[in-house]
């Protein structure tokens, strides 16, 4: 596999997203990615009684943040431009920090069905703003995203066990505003920072921010199965350090908008996981759903000129 930190050509930004979006090197690294973000929520659904979200995301991005330091070593650290140091800091915690918490918090009081569905509206957000400021509109894009999303709120609906409360809707929403927001300022950031360098920040500021939670994670830690506390920190590693990763190095090499929108195939991705390890076999909706969501990244793949 080609080196997961090179930096993306700012010159030829537009035509290098072009060029690059179908490179058996970047669908192996957004494939990737897809999987091991389906397999959090997964890892989450057993590990969410024993712990609170706070506690959680904290561990999960203590073990994210050393993985990443290891990475980052390795690889050189290049630490960024002064002027850009701040916006990356506060990258970080938007993502790593603020993200986690409206997102693990939002599924302890709506189902997941309902919060995928929710999250997702973000590569809607990321086409449209990442287009204003310049991507353009491909067309594969304008089509094949709503395509997606009608997949995803089909397995959104099928999912669905209860009365949403209106706290876990509005954490949702948060978070795909975060998501959305942070993959924008991720895009323009890999300009110039390195992307193994970037997220290793990125996730030392997020785990930093989430330091109040520590005598929570402590005592998570002290009372909780150990396959629950092995089950956090499997989510640091793979979720966090080697799908940020991947995720960097797709989103340096495609649109943002290209790139936000591959992740609808993680809705269908975690049914097919949940299927296989926790015998949860999938509604005929919920297939249709998975089914329209690989078909509408499928099309947000395909080569064309760009609108606007």
């Amino acid at each position: 596999m080609a080196d997961m930190t090179t930096e993306p050509h700012a010159p030829s930004l537009a035509r290098d997203a072009v060029d690059e979006a179908n490179n058996p090197t970047v669908l192996l690294a957004a494939a990737t990615t897809v999987v091991l973000w389906a397999s959090a929520f997964i890892v989450i659904r057993g590990t969410g009684p024993f712990f609170d979200p706070g506690a959680m995301a904290l561990l999960r991005m203590l073990v994210g943040a050393a993985v990443l330091g290891i990475i980052a070593a390795v690889k050189g650290i290049r630490w960024p431009a002064r002027r850009d140091l701040p916006l990356t800091i506060a990258w970080g915690i938007a993502w790593f920090c603020v993200y986690n918490l409206a997102l693990n918090t939002a599924e302890t009081t709506i189902d997941a069905g309902t919060a995928a569905m929710l999250v997702n509206l973000a590569p809607l957000i990321v086409v449209l703003i990442g287009g204003l400021l310049g991507e353009g509109f491909p067309r594969p894009l304008l089509l094949g995203a709503p395509v997606a999303f009608a997949g995803v709120v089909l397995i959104g609906t099928a999912s669905s066990t209860g009365d949403a409360a209106l706290v876990g809707i509005v954490l949702a929403l948060v978070a795909a505003v975060l998501y959305a927001g942070s993959a924008l300022v991720q895009k323009r950031l890999l300009r110039t920072v390195d992307a193994t360098t970037l997220t290793w920040i990125g996730a030392t500021a997020g785990a930093v921010a989430l330091l109040p939670w520590t005598p929570r994670m402590i005592d998570a830690v002290a009372h909780a199965p150990v396959s629950a506390t092995l089950g956090v920190v499997y989510m640091g590693v793979f979720p966090t350090a080697i799908a940020f990763t991947t995720w960097a190095y797709v989103l340096g090499r495609t649109s943002a908008g290209r790139t936000a929108a591959t992740t609808y195939v993680v809705p269908a991705a975690a049914i097919l996981l949940s299927w296989l390890m926790l015998a949860e076999a999938p509604t005929p909706v919920m297939l249709l759903g998975g089914a329209l969501c690989l078909l509408g990244v499928f099309i947000t793949r395909m080569p064309s000129r760009r609108v606007g």
